[in-house]
Order: structure tokens, then sequence, then C-alpha cells
């Protein structure tokens, strides 16, 4: 093996190799290839087969243009969480000569860090790792960050429809990292559904939870008090008649048949914030099944009651979920401190990444001085 493939292969962590493998180097044909491509989205050059797409300031938007180009280049579509995957030009080449899409490993290391335990972060309904891509770039924390990446967006396996399937998943990957406690979890709205059961199992282990932090997270509507579910209905039949009345023919029938996607067609409407994972983003077959997935498992997943406290961020504008996260969550946890972020349930991740970097920070700490 030459130079240029030793380093790319070295710059993706050991635990990612061993999915996202290829069984012989790139030939230089494709690497010539990528490398206008690369050199044009970057707006650098020259860039070497070994340069690593973020330290060349990459980053999830530029990725998704990234594979857009690569896509009617050579016909090949891939997730652009791929990236994380095969970061160099040498090791993205060699997953185009494979003749199948690679497998996304159930965990992606997002940043690497000084200190022990990492963190482990959990993406939304039909998203990726890298929706955290913005966020991790400015949590203020010397651990190592790992995005949890669920089963099948790869489009090469068949993702779960059960909470408890994915939590399973990624908690024997999590064992693998980490073997033992503390854990500190973190996950985004259906995220925080599977972290919140990956602390139940771990709990049950006998582990510690040192963190467990859910970001816009609620469960289904079916499995609120009446009250709040009552409160819900009113507001959403509302909001969903306003909704449908905006959209082109085409969105709004896809509105009515694909549940999944009403919380995306709603936050861009509401507020107009971008999200990288909302209707108009680039979908591969193998997120769309995921995301579709994803929401079954929603729907089907009644929590159990948390024996240990959750932090909680709540988005300012409120769109789809209930107003008051500590209603919602009452009767499923012993506790919840509740911060509040500026933007509406896809906005704080997706544009208010900062302000909601800085509480995830603040929980992380505190979590850390308590021990």
């Amino acid at each position: 093996m030459d130079r240029e493939s030793s380093t790319a292969e070295s710059r993706v962590p050991r635990f990612q190799r061993t999915w996202c493998s290829v069984t012989q180097k790139p030939t230089a044909s494709t690497a010539e290839m990528l490398t206008p491509i690369w050199e044009r989205v970057l707006q650098r050059s020259p860039i070497q087969l070994d340069d690593n797409f973020f330290d060349l300031g990459g980053d999830s938007l530029l990725s998704v243009q990234l594979f857009s180009e690569i896509e009617r280049a050579c016909g090949r579509e891939l997730a652009p969480v791929t990236i994380y995957c095969a970061p160099t030009i040498a090791s993205l080449a060699a997953i185009l000569e494979e003749p199948t899409a690679p497998r996304f490993p159930p965990v992606l290391q997002l940043k690497a860090g000084t200190e022990e335990p990492p963190i482990f972060l959990a993406h939304g309904l039909g998203g990726t790792a890298m929706d955290f891509y913005q966020l991790v770039k400015y949590m203020q924390t010397e651990r190592s960050i790992y995005g949890l990446q669920a089963k099948g967006a790869d489009g090469v396996d068949e993702p779960f429809d059960r909470i408890e399937d994915l939590a399973q998943f990624h908690l024997d990957a999590i064992k693998e990292l980490q073997p033992h406690g503390p854990y500190y979890l973190v996950g985004f709205s259906l995220g925080g559904l599977v972290t919140l059961e990956i602390a139940q199992r771990l709990k049950e282990q006998g582990e510690e939870i040192a963190l467990l932090s859910l970001l816009e997270s609620y469960p289904h509507s079916r499995y609120l008090s009446f009250k709040e579910r009552a409160r819900l209905g009113i507001r959403l039949t509302t909001r969903r008649a306003s909704t449908l009345g905006r959209l082109p023919f085409k969105d709004a029938l896809s509105y009515i048949v694909r549940p999944s996607e009403r919380g995306f067609y709603a936050s861009k409407n509401a507020s107009g914030s971008p999200n990288i994972t909302q209707p108009g983003a680039p979908f591969t077959p193998g997120l769309q099944r995921a995301r579709d997935c994803g929401y079954v498992a929603l729907a089907r997943y009644r929590p159990r009651f948390y024996s240990g406290s959750i932090k909680f961020a709540r988005a300012a504008d409120i769109t789809n979920f209930p107003e008051d996260p500590a209603a919602a969550w009452s009767g499923y946890a012993a506790g919840i401190e509740v911060d509040t972020v500026p933007g509406d349930h896809v906005g704080i991740l997706a544009t208010h990444y900062e302000n909601l970097a800085s509480v995830v920070s603040r929980f992380i700490r505190e979590a850390s001085s308590q021990r």
C-alpha cells in the first residue's frame, strides 16, 4: 500500500474502518475524477490524495454539494455522511470502486478529544450523524464526541422500526468503545427516545449515567396525558390545515401520505429555517426508508419510567410538539430540567446551533462537576 492510501486509512478511526472497509486501493482514474470536484467544491488547489475534507474547510453543507457533483459525474449515489467514513480523496475513491455502497458504522467519531469518557449524540428522524456537524464544532468540551448512526441509512441494511432495536444496536457499539460508565448521552428528537432507552438498559446493567440530555424530544402524542394530548391536538389541527393550504399539490399529497414529513414542512413554513434533512434536501432511498421506519418506531414506543434526571433543551418557537416538556414527560422521569433555545424544532440544530451548543456544553460541565 502506498503512502497516500495508508495515510487515508489512518485518518479513519479503527472502529469505523471495520464497517466502511474496502478490498482494494483505488485506481488513478477514479482519484483523477474526484480531485477537480474536491477542488471546485472546497475552492482550494491543489488537493492531495490524503488531505482531509474537514481539515480543508469542508462542512456538512459542502458535503451535500460534493456528493451531488459526484453523483452527476459517475452516477453513484452516496449519502453525504459517507465523508466521515472516507474523508480523503484516496479513501473515497476506494469506496466508489466497490460494487456496493459501504455500510455505515453504528458509531461515527465526530470530534477527537483528550478527556474520557466520550459523549454520544443520537440524530433525529430521517437524519444522519452529520446533522451534528455545526453543533459539535461549537461544543465546549475536551471529551471525544461520537454520533450514533441509525441502521439502514446507507441503503445496504434494513432499518429498524422499533426504538428498542435501535437502542440495542447502538448500545452494543457503545459498549465496544466504552465498556463501563459513566455515560454521557445526548439525543435530538427521535434520537432522544433512543438515548432514553439506552440509558434504561445501561442502568439495568448497573452502569452510571452521568448525563441524559434530550433535545426537543417527546413521546408520541398517544402516550401523552389526556390534557396534554387534547391541547396538542387542537393546535396541530389548526397548523396542519394552514400548512396544507400553502403547499403545492405534490408536496401536499406527500404531507398527507407520509406523516414522517409533517414536522419538516411545518418547520420550513413556520420560520423558514434551513434544515439539512427537510424536503428539498437530497434524500437517498436508504435515508427515505430509514425515515419512514423511524416514524413507525416513534409511534410504537411507549417510554418506561426513568429513575434518573433528564436535562432538556426545548425550542422557543413551538411547532408540532407539546408546549411544556415537563408536563409531556410527567410520569416518565424522576426529574427534568428544561432550558430554552431560540428557533423551532428544526432551527435549534440547523440555525441556532451556537446557542444549543452553549446549553449542551453547560449540561456536560454540570454533569462532570457532580461526579
